[in-house]
């Protein structure tokens, strides 16, 4: 008895759910630390801006020889944030609303400007 040959060259259902099922398992290992670089990310940029309002802050001061006890507006600290030459207000990442005044409170010269929307992991040391 001659085997049979089949015109249609293709893959087996078998050979498909293998396929699918390993792609699954990579993509379930890879979410977690896919979701952890993420917020890395954002807690970086967060902590960065943080360093460019306080250089700003500190920069107003040096210019305009205040004390420390002084608290610079954001209008004031505006052209010393480097980004442009207006300046532009930064937010934090993780702020749905992306305004400077949710995101970021500056304080007085001698206090180091602080992120309301994650205080705990958005913090200039």
């Amino acid at each position: 008895m001659a085997a049979r040959k089949s015109r249609f060259a293709g893959f087996t259902l078998v050979e498909i759910m293998i396929v699918v099922s390993i792609i699954g398992l990579l993509a379930a290992i890879a979410m977690p630390n896919w979701v952890r670089a993420r917020s890395n990310s954002q807690a970086t940029a967060c902590i960065n801006n943080l360093r460019q309002i306080d250089g700003a802050k500190q920069q107003w001061a040096l210019e305009n020889k205040v004390t420390g006890t002084n608290t610079p507006s954001i209008d004031q600290i505006q052209p010393y944030l480097g980004r442009g030459t207006a300046g532009m207000r930064p937010a934090c990442p993780n702020d749905p609303t992306q305004n400077f005044g949710a995101s970021y409170t500056m304080g007085d010269l001698a206090t180091p400007p602080t992120c309301q929307i994650n205080p705990t992991n958005h913090v200039l040391q």
